[in-house]
């Protein structure tokens, strides 16, 4: 970003996310300094790029969010929108290395470029940079991935590093036997938190929807959407309180039978209700 000339003898810009300024006049010009002078602090060329820069760091998650979106659903992405956004630096962080399946289910490859005619640029499985130009692509969850501990290894070979978790996002694979009936896991149940509060506090805190007395994440599986739901408690509730069942409800709010939740709603629950669990109360001497 360009220095902006800011009261005597000072320029600023945005660095690496904050306000920096440097001298511009003297024999220290163009030196950046370590700290922002108190003469600058409430100038309103600083106050600006403070907004900038609060405005960037939430377009940034924003778009993080979205793609993390289009990965958890699945959904068909169409090249042309990647084409678009691509110049955009924030998008450009969270799409770049994101794995990446055009008009072959089979051939994965790591997204490098987005080519402003809709053209896509993949290193694949192979080593190989490629060109791709399908109408859509899809940013398959990894646990519709056959080979992922191959697709992973190599992935650690390129050095590749995901903005939005992708390749090495934990997943759960649903067991093979399961009760013709049954419509919760208790795997994450029993998980003991001082406050309803703190327990619904790391909820949010993981990017995950409170909903009443439930901890709630929404994703469309096979072109179905899906919740997936872990009891925290009743709202207002201020004692201890203990994770619950998962559950897994379709779109008009009936329950899913366990034989029935599809692979990646499955994985994302449980990865929900593993995430909740992992932050109880751990009573000294006991099991971690």
């Amino acid at each position: 970003m360009a220095w902006l000339a800011a009261g005597e003898g000072y320029e600023i810009a945005l660095v690496e996310g904050r306000v920096a300024a440097r001298s511009a006049a003297g024999r220290t010009a163009g030196r950046q300094l370590k700290t922002l002078p108190k003469a600058l602090k409430d100038h309103p060329e600083v106050d600006r790029l403070r907004r900038l820069a609060e405005w960037l760091d939430r377009h940034e998650a924003v778009c993080a969010a979205q793609v993390d979106s289009w990965m958890v659903s699945s959904l068909p992405v169409p090249t042309e929108l990647l084409a678009r956004v691509w110049p955009d630096e924030a998008w450009q962080s969270a799409l770049r290395d994101v794995a990446v399946v055009g008009d072959d289910p089979d051939e994965v490859g790591f997204l490098r470029d987005a080519t402003a005619s809709g053209e896509l640029k993949v290193v694949n499985l192979d080593g190989e940079t490629v060109r791709l130009s399908p109408r859509t692509v899809t940013l398959p969850h990894p646990v519709l991935l056959p080979d992922l501990d191959d697709v992973r290894d190599f992935a650690a070979e390129l050095g590749i590093v995901q903005r939005v978790e992708q390749i090495h996002r934990a997943t759960w694979r649903k067991p093979a036997e399961i009760a013709a009936t049954a419509t919760e896991v208790r795997d994450y149940a029993g998980g003991v938190f001082p406050t309803r509060f703190s327990l619904a506090a790391r909820a949010t805190s993981l990017g995950y929807r409170v909903s009443g007395g439930y901890a709630t994440c929404k994703v469309r599986d096979s072109g179905t959407g899906t919740e997936a739901a872990v009891w925290i408690g009743e709202p207002y509730y201020e004692d201890e309180m203990t994770t619950g069942a998962l559950s897994w409800h379709d779109e008009d709010g009936r329950a899913v039978r366990l034989t029935e939740v599809g692979p990646v709603a499955w994985s994302e629950g449980m990865r929900m209700a593993a995430a909740l669990y992992a932050g109880r109360k751990i009573e000294e001497g006991g099991d971690a």
